[in-house]
């Protein structure tokens, strides 16, 4: 009978010694997941700044004023404007209005 209580005891500590590793591990990783979690929505803020910031540095007002001012650039009067077609050939079309008048270089 003691050699059964005794293995009974050691099986005991030995479950006792598993439930206590197995739960210092789950309480470990459980950490890491939230670390690792926060890292991710930081990633998505970062994400969501820099699409905004694309997005602005994209606008066709902001680059059109570039174009303008800085690089002196204009839109060329419809009679310099001519289309190509996909073979390269020249499309003939009549002229068009401009929609805006030309603007005037400093």
């Amino acid at each position: 009978m003691l050699r059964i209580n005794a293995a009974l005891a050691v099986v005991l500590l030995a479950c006792a010694l598993g439930l206590v590793t197995s739960q210092h591990r789950a309480r470990r990783e459980f950490t890491q997941l939230t670390k690792e979690q926060e890292t991710a929505k930081q990633i998505d803020v970062e994400w969501g700044q820099l699409q905004l910031e694309q997005s602005t540095w994209a606008m066709h007002a902001r680059i059109e004023r570039i174009a303008s001012g800085y690089l002196q650039m204009g839109v060329p009067p419809a009679s310099r404007v001519r289309l190509v077609g996909p073979s390269g050939a020249s499309v003939n079309r009549p002229p068009q209005p401009e929609a805006a008048a030309p603007r005037k270089r400093p």
